[in-house]
């Protein structure tokens, strides 16, 4: 489970959406990824503690907990895009660790951090299975995973209807919010068709993690979910 030889494909979609992928972000997720970030991260991260945000991007997890956390967090940004993470350090009070690679092979020892964040981005691992082994072995006794992500509804009426907005409708917007550069959106339905839905990835945590808290949004199809070790 995951994207497999899907994932080179993704990878280069990303690369080339650099430009306008927040404003595109923003569009299609109706102006609500800020708030989804807010409440995925409230009272689950704590000042003082190292934080992981693992298919960071421009890292916006990370800042959104900095936020909330006032800027004492010891933070690193992972992703496998070099230009994702270029000139990321201006963006936080305290420069952050950065480093590039991908969910399942995180380079870093066991248990070195208190959370980890995954904001819109483990949906791209290659194998889910893997990257949540990978997450549950670098976090600490008592550790967080944070996801912020679509989700895919258990009903299928729902699901379709969600399905239905990605396949159909987001090229449009993202379109509008980003020129031709937002049509290559159009690969966020594959991650999409790809990934479990609700309960599937529910079980999948609690193969790693006893504690999994499951919140849902916009009828199943945006998620916050906090697993603990």
């Amino acid at each position: 489970m995951g994207l497999g030889s899907y994932w080179c494909e993704v990878l280069d979609v990303l690369e080339k959406i650099i430009p306008v992928y927040d404003k595109v972000n923003s569009f299609i997720s109706l102006g609500r990824d800020s708030e989804f970030r807010q409440r995925g991260i409230q009272g689950r991260v704590k000042q003082g503690e190292t934080v992981l945000d693992a298919g960071s991007g421009f890292g916006n997890m990370s800042k959104t907990a900095s936020r909330i956390c006032g800027d004492v967090l010891q933070i690193t940004l992972y992703d496998p895009l070099r230009p994702m993470l270029k000139n990321t350090s201006r963006l936080f009070a305290k420069a952050p660790v950065v480093a590039c690679g991908v969910f399942e092979h995180i380079p870093f020892r066991d248990e070195t951090f208190d959370a980890v964040l995954c904001g819109y981005s483990l949906r791209d691992a290659i194998s889910l299975r893997t990257a949540i082994a990978e997450i549950h072995r670098v976090l600490k006794k008592g550790g967080r995973l944070v996801i912020v992500d679509l989700g895919k509804p258990d009903n299928p009426l729902i699901r379709a209807g969600v399905s239905f907005y990605l396949r159909s409708m987001l090229p449009i917007l993202a379109m509008i919010a980003g020129g031709r550069l937002g049509l290559k959106f159009v690969a966020l339905y594959g991650t999409y068709r790809l990934w479990p839905e609700n309960k599937k990835l529910e079980s999948l945590l609690h193969d790693k993690f006893p504690r999994v808290e499951f919140e849902k949004a916009m009828m199943g199809g945006a998620i916050m979910v906090a697993a603990y070790k």
